[in-house]
């Protein structure tokens, strides 16, 4: 499997009284595979992504990546898989200002020792950014951040590719160009896809849906 999480669970405390957000979530996902991960609001559905990134630590259970284990590696063999393994992409694009599109779109891949300028210009003009790579984030629609969002996660040839809602501040006709273009994408890199996302219409372009409710999953 490229993701196996096995009885994970995860809590918080909050106003001196122990929340538990998950409480024994089983899930595999095998490469090339496309995943909706649905729930209401405050489920634990960006809870379990970032565990699933390794930007925060479940309370029990095991989660591999791409035959690593996450359990208890150090936070420097977890920022190396998401330098070379785990593309990540979010509502917020999370781009970075003082960088043009280019800088952007070539951020991870350099940090992971794999920028190829080639495939960088070829990337760039599948995703239309072609005509925008000297332009700043402040300078570009909401759709065009998202699409370099996409690029920079997909520049390194991720084995896993983690999506928070990533259409979630687009409207309806952008979110759904954005999400053709990430399938293609995804699809061509062989890479598998778990997704976190409230839209119906949209978890079901994907392979297949779990839904996350009283910390569980089910399908």
């Amino acid at each position: 499997m490229l993701l196996s999480l096995s009885d994970i669970g995860k809590g918080y405390e909050t106003g001196g009284a122990r929340v538990e957000v998950l409480g024994g979530v089983d899930l595999a996902l095998a490469p090339g595979e496309t995943v909706a991960l649905t729930g209401e609001s405050g489920s634990g559905k960006s809870t379990l992504l970032h565990l699933c990134a390794g930007l925060d630590r479940a309370d029990r259970g095991r989660i591999e990546v791409a035959g690593q284990d996450l359990t208890h590696a150090s936070e420097r063999r977890l920022a190396a898989l998401r330098r070379e393994t785990v593309g990540l992409v979010f509502q917020q694009f999370n781009l970075i200002p003082s960088l043009d599109v280019a800088a952007n779109l070539a951020f991870q891949a350099r940090l992971a020792g794999r920028h190829d300028p080639d495939r960088a210009a070829k990337l760039a003009d599948r995703l239309g950014l072609s005509g925008l790579l000297s332009r700043y984030p402040e300078q570009l629609s909401g759709g065009q951040q998202q699409r370099v969002a996409i690029g920079r996660a997909l520049a390194i040839r991720p084995a896993l590719l983690l999506a928070d809602e990533p259409t979630g501040n687009l409207d309806e006709a952008t979110g759904d160009a954005v999400m053709e273009l990430m399938l293609e994408l995804v699809a061509e890199a062989g890479a598998g896809l778990l997704m976190v996302t409230h839209s119906p219409r949209l978890a079901a372009r994907l392979g297949r849906r779990v839904h996350l409710a009283g910390g569980r999953l089910a399908a």
